[in-house]
């Protein structure tokens, strides 16, 4: 009975302490070297991002919920409206992008709700926007669908057959080729999605 409970105190005991890690060891006596091996493991997770604008910029990637706004504004040269010209003054239209993943080819798909649209209900259509990349064979900026979801484009691999680490600056135009009604477009419908897609 002493023994039982000897042996139960033990085991209860043994099974509320933590375990140590214990590494190989050898005694060695008189002449020769002791050896002993250690085992390590470094655990990746699938992980992927992508940043637009601000959130490309910072050197970790990280989550962001700042939300860059492009503006094309003529009232500075009105005159320039519907003849093509570039906006008086453009702000934001040079976007940092940067995509990272590490399980195969990422495609890049821009998406949109309808036409750019002001407080009147005129609208101007999404292929007036369109973007640049100064890296358009590594990292191109997707077509802008003028509602939906876009064809994709492919993000070239910058290592072996899964991993990807591109960055780019995305430089995005007004085509302006006609002439449209007063207001900021924009204020219904003014947001493009981009969607990171990888196996």
């Amino acid at each position: 009975m002493k023994n039982s409970l000897l042996l139960r105190s033990a085991l209860a005991l043994a099974l509320a302490t933590p375990l140590m890690a214990s590494a190989e060891s050898q005694l060695v006596t008189g002449a020769g070297n002791a050896a002993a091996r250690l085992d390590f493991r470094v655990i990746v997770p699938r992980v992927l991002f992508l940043g637009v604008g601000t959130g490309a910029a910072a050197a970790t990637p990280a989550n962001n919920t700042t939300i860059d706004t492009v503006t094309f504004d003529f009232t500075a040269n009105p005159a320039a409206v519907g003849t093509g010209a570039a906006a008086g003054t453009i702000t934001g239209n040079v976007v940092p992008v940067r995509v990272i993943g590490n399980n195969g080819q990422i495609t890049l798909a821009a998406s949109t709700t309808g036409a750019l649209t002001n407080a009147s209900a005129d609208t101007i259509a999404w292929s007036e926007i369109t973007a640049t990349s100064n890296q358009a064979a590594t990292l191109p900026s997707p077509v802008i669908p003028n509602t939906g979801a876009g064809a994709a484009s492919n993000v070239s691999l910058s290592s072996g057959t899964k991993v990807t680490d591109r960055s780019a600056n995305w430089t995005f135009s007004y085509a302006n080729s006609a002439v449209v009604a007063p207001g900021t477009y924009g204020t219904t419908n003014g947001r493009v999605t981009y969607t990171a897609s990888m196996p």
